[in-house]
């Protein structure tokens, strides 16, 4: 039996072939667990399940309308993979069963349709989750060996008014806790279905506002540390950004102005760059970098100034750094991480809830 594996989240991340323990012999199929195995029966999770109106573009090209509906997310266990060969990075890793409906709401029929490959689970630490799901084409899929709990394959062609269910596997490391389950429609919002009862209490997640060490490097490449407070994260406009040549998928996104203090701790001067080590993630899970404008010598961005002050940070000094970051509509910031470098390096993450515009 083959699978596929993808990085949730990644647009346009390739499909992994994986095998399944006793694929290549003689039956040609994975071993069915024994009589004498004990079926762990996967935990549903609350969560939101309306419907909700999105888009499928195919590989034909053709953009389809549907009506999504998460119908079931289910905590299962690692044993449930036992008979499926993951890779390595996956294994300890905890596997959710989420299991949507789609319905095609357009007057033609719609073909090639995974919608599947466009959701995500992501944890309450904003990373999304592995996704790992069977090939559908593969007459061996049924009763292979795959958890009893996620075993509706869906259907890639549906008459207007049909209606269809999959589900697909996501994993997530063990300890972390689903948050959201998210859709990136082809349209560019992205929907969100929020699971209930985690919102809060992220493992290795501090507050959005508590200092905490970080380590860097200064521009001779030797290891400085800092103490970083994020001070807040706003909803931007695109009308402050109104002066720069967007492109056309840039304006269908939405600016957030990260800013951030800084207070030199080591023993070296620094530039006032530091947050270049930023990623804000969405709760979708999207990860982004802070956006590059092209300004030189210009009056940047007034509602989000690079630094302040604009020079070199002595020792014991502070600086207070802007940055802004593009999200998808519809795809708030889950978390904020200063990810670091230089010798004992490692990233620190923030919750991040937008204030109001800025």
């Amino acid at each position: 039996m083959r699978v596929r594996r993808r990085m949730a989240g990644a647009a346009g991340a390739s499909l992994l072939m994986l095998l399944a323990v006793g694929c290549a012999g003689a039956s040609g199929g994975a071993p069915k667990p024994g009589a004498s195995e004990t079926v762990r029966p996967a935990e549903p999770l609350p969560m939101e399940s309306a419907a909700r109106a999105a888009t499928w573009t195919g590989t034909d090209h053709k953009t389809h309308p549907l009506r999504l509906k998460p119908t079931r997310l289910a905590l299962g266990h690692p044993s449930d993979l036992a008979h499926i060969r993951l890779d390595d990075d996956l294994k300890g890793m905890v596997p959710y069963y989420l299991t949507v409906s789609y319905t095609n709401t357009g007057k033609e029929t719609a073909d090639n349709l995974y919608p599947e490959r466009n959701f995500t689970v992501s944890g309450t630490d904003g990373q999304a989750g592995e996704q790992v799901s069977l090939f559908r084409s593969n007459p061996l899929a049924t009763g292979s060996g795959l958890p009893p709990e996620c075993q509706e394959a869906g259907k890639a062609k549906l008459a207007p008014g049909e209606t269809t269910a999959v589900c697909q596997i996501f994993m997530l490391p063990k300890g972390q806790k689903p948050s959201i389950v998210s859709y990136k429609d082809d349209g560019g919002d992205t929907l969100l279905w929020q699971i209930a009862g985690t919102q809060t209490g992220a493992a290795g997640v501090l507050p959005a506002h508590k200092p905490a060490d970080a380590v860097t490097t200064d521009s001779d490449r030797r290891t400085a540390t800092v103490l970083a407070t994020p001070k807040s994260v706003r909803t931007g406009s695109l009308a402050d950004l109104s002066r720069f040549d967007l492109s056309a998928e840039q304006k269908k996104l939405v600016p957030y102005y990260v800013t951030v203090e800084y207070r030199n701790t080591g023993t070296y001067d620094l530039l006032p760059s530091l947050n270049d080590n930023l990623v804000l993630t969405s709760a979708s899970g999207q990860q982004v970098r802070k956006m590059l404008l092209l300004d030189i010598g210009g009056p940047g961005v007034p509602q989000c100034p690079d630094a302040v002050p604009d020079k070199m940070v002595k020792p014991g000094a502070s600086v207070t750094e802007c940055t802004i970051h593009m999200l998808p509509k519809g795809d708030p910031p889950a978390s904020l991480t200063f990810q670091g470098d230089g010798d004992g390096a490692r990233p620190v993450t923030w919750r991040a809830t937008a204030d109001p515009g800025a």
